[in-house]
């Protein structure tokens, strides 16, 4: 039996949501929320985003109950699920309406941009004893499911050291991201899938170290060392929006755990998608291999795979650790702690 979704903000997150439970095994999109009149009736041609196609103009909502107030989804006895696909300063606001309602909640990234907001999600979940999950898509993508269940497994040792690269080029294809000021700057909406990631892999850090740029108080670029219990063990990260206009986004890492290293780097240059390091296992006994790490290949797979574990926690009763509202939660609090050790020049308190 599937789970009855319901998406509230139909733009591009909304349309990938729509087209990933599409894919899910255990997942229906039966209602769709949005104040847009040409939306309600299938014509998704304006969406676009940075990947995947444009929205097709004549969208199948047969048996989609489309409504153009989201209150009225809310009361939907249909809808199990709400997935909120709104601006993030929206997401509290509806978030807490939903979980009012006796819905389970799905949030997209990130959880909120105040950590007072955030810790209210958190606690009216609680208080409800509905699920919060956010949807933080890192983990879901093929190279970094890898690594996360090679460094979980301890099949290679434990870590020894990470460093991870995520960057952008300041924004010109959508006017809803242009301004980074609107989404707590670059600190919080790209940076945070670092500090998510790290938190799977890692647990919190006590402290971090952060250099980088502010702008109106808000992270424009970031360069941080993670402080762990463990003082050999080293994790770093370099983060921001500052990069030149042909480099539209790149990510990577490099994680060397005692038996083994594994490395990957990608990124579009220009207008193509370019893989400078593929996947790559490198083992003690000198061996270096690229290895499949599976998962399908539409531009909505890791989306697909990220509804369905949703759907798996609430058929189950059992909350995912990856789209724990609670881990989210904590790499928002990070990412407002590198802002203050970049403000102060001092290493800052996270736990």
């Amino acid at each position: 039996m599937s789970v009855g979704i319901g998406i509230i903000g139909v733009g591009f997150m909304g349309m990938t949501h729509f087209e990933g439970a599409k894919r899910a095994g255990n997942a229906e999109v039966v209602a769709i929320a949005t104040r847009d009149p040409k939306k309600l009736q299938g014509d998704w041609s304006s969406i676009q985003g940075n990947f995947g196609p444009r929205g097709d103009s004549l969208t199948d909502l047969n048996g989609v109950d489309c409504h153009s107030d989201y209150q009225d989804l809310l009361k939907n006895p249909r809808v199990q699920l709400v997935d909120i696909c709104l601006p993030t300063d929206q997401h509290e606001k509806v978030a807490l309406e939903a979980l009012a309602a006796g819905k389970h909640v799905l949030v997209e990234k990130p959880i909120a941009i105040e950590t007072a907001a955030g810790q209210r999600m958190v606690d009216a979940a609680k208080k409800a004893g509905k699920l919060l999950m956010v949807a933080h898509v890192l983990p879901f993508h093929a190279e970094f499911r890898y690594a996360a269940d090679i460094v979980r497994s301890g099949m290679y040792g434990k870590l020894k050291s990470a460093t991870f690269r995520r960057v952008i080029a300041p924004p010109d294809w959508s006017k809803d991201i242009a301004d980074f000021r609107k989404l707590g700057g670059w600190g919080i909406d790209l940076h945070i899938h670092d500090n998510h990631f790290i938190g799977l892999l890692c647990g919190t850090p006590k402290q971090v170290y952060s250099r980088g740029i502010l702008v109106d108080g808000l992270v424009n670029h970031v360069c941080s060392q993670y402080l762990f219990d463990d003082p050999e063990m080293t994790v770093s990260c370099t983060s921001g929006g500052i990069a030149a206009a042909g480099l539209k986004f790149a990510h990577g890492y490099s994680i060397i755990l005692e038996q083994a290293t594994i490395e990957f780097d990608a990124g579009t240059y220009g207008d193509e998608w370019v893989v400078n390091r593929p996947l790559t296992l490198i083992t003690n006994d000198g061996a270096v291999t690229n290895p499949e790490p599976g998962g399908g290949s539409e531009w909505c797979s890791a989306f697909a795979d990220e509804i369905q574990t949703a759907c798996n926690a609430i058929e189950t009763g059992d909350e995912s650790p990856i789209l724990s509202g609670q881990l989210a939660l904590d790499a928002l609090k990070l990412c407002h702690a590198e802002a203050e050790s970049i403000r102060t020049s001092k290493a800052v308190d996270v736990r």
